[in-house]
């Protein structure tokens, strides 16, 4: 799958995009607020990123800028739990980008995939101490649950308190 919005490109991720991957999430202040990203990320952890399988129900994307193909982070859907209906939405943005919208641009995209897809439901989480993941996930559509829990990051080499989100399409307007 492929998405073109208004200034980005969402294409599947390849091998050899690894160095776009590296340049773009080989920073402590991107990898700490990832779940599964280890800290220091190198060329053999993007290597491997990118090489994983693609599953047709939980794609991701690389964001790139449209007008040079510039990568500016990923972003996907992946399996919540254990449950059958619903999806994770997850996403990193290199730190040469944070604050333009891009999340809020590429995670509209991916959403409305999610519910081409069939999904009914789509959760998300934040580490506290990102509150700017939080008001992109506002944006999006996305509602506290009121819920928060430890979650692992690797980046961290511990637990962290993450906020829990959900989005029920039955209530989504894609309006953000």
């Amino acid at each position: 799958m492929f998405h073109r919005s208004q200034r980005l490109l969402l294409r599947p991720v390849w091998p050899e995009d690894w160095q776009g991957v590296l340049e773009g999430i080989a920073d402590e202040d991107v990898v700490r607020n990832l779940a599964s990203a280890p800290w220091p990320y190198q060329e053999s952890d993007a290597r491997a990123f990118t090489a994983l399988p693609i599953e047709p129900q939980f794609p991701r994307f690389l964001i790139t800028q449209a007008h040079d193909a510039q990568v500016v982070g990923c972003i996907g859907i992946d399996r919540c739990g254990a449950s059958v209906d619903g999806a994770e939405l997850g996403y990193w943005i290199a730190r040469a980008h944070w604050g333009q919208g891009y999340a809020t641009e590429a995670g509209l995209a991916v959403l409305s995939m999610a519910r081409t897809l069939g999904y009914n439901r789509v959760m998300a989480m934040h580490f506290l101490d990102n509150p700017a993941s939080g008001r992109v996930l506002e944006k999006l559509g996305f509602a506290p649950t009121g819920g928060t829990s430890l979650r692992h990051s690797c980046g961290r080499g511990e637990k962290a308190l993450a906020r829990e989100f959900a989005l029920e399409f039955s209530q989504w307007s894609r309006a953000a």
